[in-house]
Formats: C-alpha cells, structure tokens, sequence
C-alpha cells in the first residue's frame, strides 16, 4: 500500500505543469528517498508508515490543487510533520526527508 501511495505522488507531481522542471526533479528525488525510508519504518511501525504516506498523499495534493486553499495546504503540511512526530531517535533520515519535503512545498509557496 505504502509503495503504492508513493507512486501515486509521484505521478502527480510529476504531471503538474505549475511547478517547474527543477522542482519536480527534486521532490521526485525526495520522493524516492521517502519511499526507502518508509519501507525500513513499515516492517517495525506500519501503522505509522501509512500515516506518514498518507499525509505526503494529501500534501501533494493540497501542493497540486488547480485552485489553492491556503488553509488546507497548511493543515496536510502539518499533519505530515506530526506524522514524523516520536521516531527522530529511531529513523532520523526519514524525518530529514519529511522535513525536506515540506520545506520544498513551502518554498514553492505551496
């Protein structure tokens, strides 16, 4: 499920025609990162593994949206960063990598 919902990201941002070459390169590049990561999560947390692919899905979403809505875009942002809450100590590349991918979205005002 989880590999899926990655793939499913990365199709989307990889179909946005507002972000730029660049940009989408470097969140597919994170993306990939993420999807390493969260496999090493799921075999000891899957609960927290879906939650964590769940609210990049929704992240992506929000960051895609032909009409923004700041106000959701800022509460799937959130939700990623809590959903990383607790596991510095034990997967602290994983939380780099959600970190970074939410500095992306923010720095792309999204």
């Amino acid at each position: 499920m989880i590999e899926k919902t990655i793939s499913e990201i990365e199709a989307k941002i990889s179909g946005v025609e507002s972000v730029s070459a660049e940009r989408k390169a470097e969140l597919l590049k994170l993306l990939g990162t993420l999807k390493m990561e969260i496999a090493k999560l799921s075999e000891t947390h899957g609960e927290q593994a879906d939650s964590i692919a769940g609210f990049a899905k929704l992240s992506a979403h929000e960051a895609t949206r032909t009409e923004p809505n700041p106000q959701l875009r800022e509460l799937s942002n959130k939700g990623l960063l809590s959903s990383v809450d607790g596991i510095e100590q034990s997967h602290p590349r994983l939380v780099q990598i959600v970190n970074a991918i939410s500095k992306t979205l923010a720095d792309l005002g999204i």
